[in-house]
C-alpha cells in the first residue's frame, strides 16, 4: 500500500468526526472524547479554490427583508415560547429526546395544526410505518387533507417527495433513519448523519422551508451523531420526561433566533400532548397537615417560577457505607448540602442513609433549592414538620452561609399566588410580596433554629 505524503511525513491523516481529534495512524477510539468508530481518514489535501459565479448578489443591508426571518406560529403555545415566537421560514430546528418520551406525538400535532393554518405539511416517518403513525394521529385527532405522510428512509426519496410536494413545513422522524446512497455507511453512523443532515439542511436554505428534524440521544442524554450536526442546524431542543410520569419539558440548547433561557411544560396523555401554562400545580403534594422532611422552594426554569416540593427521607443504617439516593436532584450537590449539615448546622447524617427526592419528577438543577434541601433534610433527621405555608430558596455555601439568588421578588410572587404565606430568603433579598412574611436568614444554622422556634 502506497502512504500519502500526511502519512509519509508524520501528519495527521484521520480525524474523529465528534470532536475533530487527529491522530497519525487510524484507532478504533477517540483518544479524546473516547467514543468508537469515529475516526476516519482524512481526505486529499485542499486545494485553492478559484473564483466563481456568485449565487445572490450581495446588498446593502437596509434593503434585506426582515420579513423573511419572521417566525410563523406553530399553534402550540409552550413550543412557540421555546422556539422564540414560532418556526422561522428556513430554520432547521433538532429535537432530541429519550425514546418514547413524546417528540413524535409533540410534532405530529405541530404538523396537523400547520397544515389546517398554512397548507401542505410533509411528515416523514422513517422509523414507524405509516398505518402507526395514522394510529396516532386518530387517537390525539390530528387528521387533516393538508398533512401528507410518507414512510422514507432513502435520501433521495426524501428529497424527492420534498421538490412534487413543496411543503411550507417538513418533519423528518428521525434523521438517523434517514441514509444516502452515496455513503458506504450504515444509517444512524457519523458519515450517514453528516450527509443526511447536510443535504437537508440545504434543501430547507434554498426553499425557505421550515424544517424540524428529531434526533435520538445516547445514554448520558447528549444528541447522539456527530457534534457537527448541532453546529449545523438553527436551534437544537432537548425533550425531557419521566417515562412514568405525565410532565415533558422542552428546553432550548441552542436558538439563533430566540432565547435559550426558556422551557415549554407539556402534559402527555392518552389523548395526545398538551401545553401547561402553569404547571405549578404537578410539583406539589397537596397536603393540609405537615410533615418531616418536606419544604417547597421556587425554581426558575428559564424566566417562568416553578413552586417545586423537595422530600427527604432519613434513616439509620448498620451498613458502612450509608446509602445516599436522589430522584430530580443532582446528588453532588445532596452530598455537598449533607456536609454541610453535618459540620455546620449540627445535624447528623453521616451514619443514616439519606433519600431525597422533588415531586413530579422535575428536575432541579439550580443552587437556589439548596436551602430548600438543607431544610427537607434537617426536619427528616429531627423529626420535626416545617411550616405547611412556607417556601425556601437560597443557595447553601460550604461554610454554610446563604447566598442571594436571582429574581426572588419573582418566586415570592407566585408562591404567594399559590397560598404561601411564609417565606425564608438569604438577606438583601428585597421586599416582600403583600400578604407574605418573608425571613431573611444568613446561614443555615440561624435558619434551622428560627424555623424551630417558629414550629409549635
Amino acid at each position: 500500500m502506497v502512504k500519502t505524503a500526511a502519512k509519509a511525513a508524520g501528519h495527521p491523516a484521520f480525524r474523529c468526526g465528534e470532536c475533530g481529534w487527529t491522530t497519525a495512524k487510524w484507532v478504533g477510539r477517540c483518544g479524546e472524547c473516547q467514543a468508537w468508530g469515529t475516526v476516519e481518514e482524512l481526505g486529499a489535501p485542499s486545494r485553492t479554490v478559484a473564483p466563481g459565479p456568485v449565487t445572490t448578489a450581495a446588498r446593502p443591508i437596509g434593503e434585506i427583508d426582515v420579513l423573511l426571518a419572521a417566525a410563523r406560529p406553530t399553534g402550540v403555545a409552550e413550543l412557540d415560547r421555546v422556539l422564540g415566537g414560532g418556526l422561522v421560514p428556513g430554520a432547521v430546528v433538532l429535537l432530541a429526546g429519550e425514546p418514547g418520551v413524546g417528540k413524535s406525538t409533540l410534532l405530529l400535532d405541530v404538523a396537523a395544526r400547520s397544515a389546517r393554518r398554512d397548507g401542505p405539511v410533509l411528515y416523514i416517518t422513517g422509523e414507524e410505518s405509516a398505518a402507526q403513525v395514522r394510529l396516532r394521529a386518530d387517537r390525539i385527532g390530528a387528521l387533516d387533507d393538508a398533512l401528507l405522510l410518507a414512510a422514507e428512509t432513502d435520501l433521495a426519496a426524501v428529497l424527492g417527495h420534498v421538490a412534487a410536494v413543496n411543503p411550507r413545513l417538513l418533519v423528518v422522524d428521525s434523521v438517523q433513519t434517514i441514509a444516502s446512497a452515496q455513503v458506504d455507511a450504515a444509517p444512524g453512523g457519523v458519515s450517514q448523519v453528516r450527509e443526511v443532515a447536510a443535504a437537508l439542511i440545504r434543501t430547507a436554505k434554498e426553499r425557505h422551508l421550515p424544517t424540524v428534524l428529531v434526533g435520538h440521544v445516547t445514554k448520558d442524554g447528549t444528541v447522539a451523531g456527530p457534534r457537527l450536526l448541532e453546529h449545523l442546524v438553527d436551534v437544537v431542543c432537548q425533550f425531557e420526561g419521566e417515562r412514568h410520569g405525565r410532565l415533558r419539558v422542552v428546553r432550548a440548547i441552542k436558538n439563533r433566533y430566540g432565547p435559550t433561557d426558556e422551557v415549554g411544560c407539556f402534559d402527555l396523555g392518552d389523548s395526545g400532548i398538551a401545553g401547561l401554562a402553569d404547571p405549578s400545580g404537578l410539583f406539589l403534594s397537596h397536603r393540609t397537615e405537615a410533615v418531616p422532611g418536606t419544604c417547597v422552594t421556587v425554581t426558575l426554569e428559564g424566566r417562568r417560577p416553578l413552586v417545586v416540593e423537595v422530600q427527604s427521607l432519613v434513616v439509620d443504617s448498620q451498613a458502612a457505607t450509608p446509602r445516599r439516593t436522589t430522584s430530580g436532584l443532582d446528588s453532588a450537590r445532596v452530598a455537598m448540602v449533607l456536609a454541610v449539615l453535618e459540620r455546620r448546622a449540627n445535624t447528623r447524617v453521616s451514619q443514616s442513609e439519606v433519600y431525597a427526592a422533588t415531586v413530579g419528577g422535575v428536575q432541579l438543577r439550580e443552587p437556589a433549592a439548596d436551602l430548600a434541601l438543607a431544610l427537607a433534610v434537617a426536619s427528616a433527621a429531627r423529626d420535626r414538620a416545617l411550616p405547611v405555608d412556607l417556601v425556601a430558596v437560597g443557595e447553601v455555601g460550604l461554610a454554610g452561609e446563604i447566598r442571594p439568588v436571582s429574581g426572588v421578588a419573582r418566586r415570592l410572587a407566585e408562591a404567594a399566588r399559590l397560598g404561601f404565606t411564609r417565606a425564608l430568603v438569604p438577606q438583601g433579598s428585597g421586599a416582600a410580596p403583600e400578604g407574605m412574611t418573608v425571613t431573611e436568614a444568613p446561614d443555615v444554622n440561624t435558619a434551622l433554629r428560627t424555623l424551630i422556634r417558629a414550629v409549635p
